[in-house]
C-alpha cells in the first residue's frame, strides 16, 4: 500500500468534532471542526487520506462482518458456542433488535466518513491550490467514499438522513441513490486511470474505481442498460483483467494488481495498521485467531455441487490442511472451517494485519454485465463465462437468472456482498429457510435504525418490523 495513513494523526486530532461521537452520531458538519482543520499544517490530501483511514477501522473487522456474511447463508458465527461475539449470534440467527451494537457500529462509522469527505472536499475546494487537476483529483476521491458510504447506508437502512439536507430526516431512498450516482458521475469526470497514478498513489480511487461502483449502484436501482454501459467503460478501458490463477486474489502478491479496482490499503513501508484485526477475529480458532465468520455447510455443499474445486480451497480453510505459504493448520480446531480470504501470511495472528481488503474488482464487473445483459435480452453468456473458465467450469451458453446469482456467490463468497445480494434478488427467505432460519418478509429486507439514534432524534422513524 502506498497511501500513509500513519502520517494523518494530526489530521485525526484537529477532526476530532467531524468524528461524530457516540453522543452525535449525524451532526458531524461543525464549523468548529472546519476553523479547527484550517491550517497549514494539515494539506487537502491529508484530509483525504483521513477519509481513506477510517476504512481500517475496528467496525470494518468485526462489526461488517455480522451484517455482511454471518447473517446470510455463507458463514455461521464460529467461534465458540459460549461466546456471542456481541450480538453475532443474534445475528447469525435472525433474532436481532435495534439494539445490536454491530448495526450502531457501521451506522456511525459511515456517518463519520460521510462528514469526513464533505469536510475534505470543502477544505480542499477553498485551500486555494493553483493545480486545478491535483485539487480536482482529490475532490472526486472524497466523492468516491462519500458514494460508496452512502451507497452501504442505503443498501443496509433503506430510506437514510441526507448530512447536507437535514440530519433528523430519513430522505427517500431514491434521493440517496441520486446523490450516489452525482458523486460518482463528478468523480468519474476528474479521477485519472489507474494506470496513470504514480506508484506512491496506487490504492487511490481511480476513474475505474468510480464506474465500477456506478455500474453496481445502477444494479441495485434495476436500471440495467445504464449498468450495462458501465460496466462496459470498465471492461473496455484496457485498465483491468483477471488474475490468471484465482487462489492468489487475496495474497500480498496481487495488491493493487490486474484485478484490483478498489480495495482498502494496508501495506505500508512495514507491517502497518491495516483493518484493525480483520485477520485475527477470522483466523483459526486456537491457532491464530478468534474463529469468527466460519464458512457454512451450505456454501461448502453449493461449492461441491458445482464442482468447484478451485474456488473452494481458495476461500475454505479446512483442518489439517497446509496452506499455500506452507503453514499447517491443527487438525482439530473449535470449528470445522475457516475463511481463507482472511488469512494474513505474513503476521498470522496479530491484531495489525497488513492484508488489503478488496472492495470491488474485475471479476465482479464481469457478473454486473452478466445480469444487465440477461435483463436486456444481450448477451449474458460471455461475461460469464470468463469467469467460469478461470476457474476450469464448463461454459453455460444460455445462462439462467440464477445461473448469474449463483456464480456471483461462489465467486464473491465473504467478499462482503451475500447478504445483501440476497435482498435485492429476493431469494433471503427461501435461503434462510435452507439454513433453518426464518426471514420476515418485510421486515429484515433492511436494518432496524439503532436505537441510540432514535433516543437521540426521536423524531426519526423506524423501519417496519422493528
Amino acid at each position: 500500500m502506498k497511501i500513509k495513513f500513519q502520517n494523518i494523526i494530526l489530521f485525526f486530532s484537529m477532526l476530532l468534532l467531524v468524528s461524530a461521537c457516540n453522543e452525535d452520531f449525524l451532526d458531524v458538519d461543525s464549523t468548529d471542526a472546519l476553523e479547527a482543520a484550517d491550517s497549514e499544517t494539515v494539506t487537502p490530501e491529508q484530509m483525504v487520506n483521513g477519509v481513506y483511514g477510517e476504512l481500517t477501522d475496528w467496525p470494518y473487522a468485526f462489526s461488517y462482518l455480522g451484517i455482511t456474511e454471518i447473517i446470510s447463508d455463507n458463514a455461521d458465527k464460529g467461534s465458540s458456542p459460549s461466546d456471542t461475539g456481541s450480538d453475532k449470534d443474534v445475528l447469525d440467527n435472525l433474532t436481532f433488535t435495534s439494539s445490536a451494537g454491530s448495526l450502531l457500529d457501521m451506522w456511525t462509522i459511515w456517518y463519520k466518513s460521510i462528514g469526513r469527505a464533505t469536510t475534505a472536499i470543502n477544505y480542499t475546494e477553498n485551500y486555494g491550490l493553483t493545480d486545478d487537476s491535483y485539487k480536482n483529483r482529490l475532490i472526486g476521491e472524497a466523492k468516491f467514499l462519500r458514494a460508496l458510504n452512502y451507497f452501504w447506508l442505503v443498501r443496509s437502512f433503506g430510506d437514510v438522513p441526507i448530512q447536507s439536507v437535514d440530519i433528523t430526516v430519513r430522505q427517500p431512498k431514491a434521493d440517496v441513490y441520486a446523490l450516489i450516482e452525482k458523486d460518482l458521475l463528478d468523480a468519474i469526470n476528474v479521477l485519472p486511470l489507474k494506470s496513470d497514478y504514480a506508484s506512491k498513489d496506487l490504492g487511490r480511487a481511480t476513474k475505474g474505481a468510480a464506474q465500477a461502483l456506478l455500474a453496481k449502484v445502477y444494479m441495485y436501482e434495476e436500471k440495467w442498460q445504464d449498468s450495462y454501459d458501465m460496466a462496459n467503460n470498465v471492461i473496455n478501458s484496457a485498465q483491468y483483467g483477471l488474475e490468471a490463477d484465482y487462489a492468489t486474489l487475496w495474497r500480498a502478491s496481487t495488491e493493487n494488481g490486474i484485478e484490483s479496482i478498489f480495495e482498502v490499503q494496508a501495506r505500508g513501508e512495514s507491517i502497518a495498521h491495516g483493518v484493525q484485526q480483520y485477520s485475527q477475529t477470522q483466523g483459526v480458532r486456537g491457532q491464530f485467531g478468534w474463529g469468527f465468520n466460519v464458512p457454512s455447510q451450505d456454501l461448502l455443499d453449493a461449492f461441491n455441487a458445482a464442482g468447484d474445486d478451485i474456488r473452494r480451497d481458495a476461500t475454505i480453510i479446512f483442518p489439517g490442511e497446509t496452506l499455500w505459504d506452507g503453514t499447517t493448520i491443527i487438525s482439530n480446531p473449535e470449528n470445522p472451517m475457516y475463511n481463507q480470504k482472511a488469512y494474513s501470511s505474513a503476521n498470522g495472528g496479530a491484531s495489525d494485519t497488513d492484508k488489503n481488503i478488496r472492495v470491488i474488482r474485475y471479476a465482479e464487473v464481469l457478473l454486473i454485465k452478466s445480469e444487465a445483459a440477461f435483463h436486456l435480452g444481450l448477451d449474458a453468456a460471455t461475461p460469464l463465462n470468463q469467469v467460469r473458465e478461470r476457474v476450469n467450469l464448463t461454459d453455460i451458453a444460455n445462462p439462467t437468472l440464477q445461473d448469474i446469482w449463483n456464480e456471483r456467490r461462489l465467486e464473491l463468497a465473504f467478499e462482503h456482498d451475500r447478504w445483501f445480494d440476497l435482498v435485492r434478488t429476493g431469494q433471503a427467505k427461501d435461503a434462510m429457510a435452507v439454513d433453518g432460519k426464518t426471514f420476515v418478509t418485510g421486515k429484515h429486507e433492511l436494518f432496524p435504525i439503532p436505537n441510540n439514534q432514535l433516543n437521540q432524534t426521536p423524531e426519526m422513524t423506524q423501519n417496519p418490523g422493528y
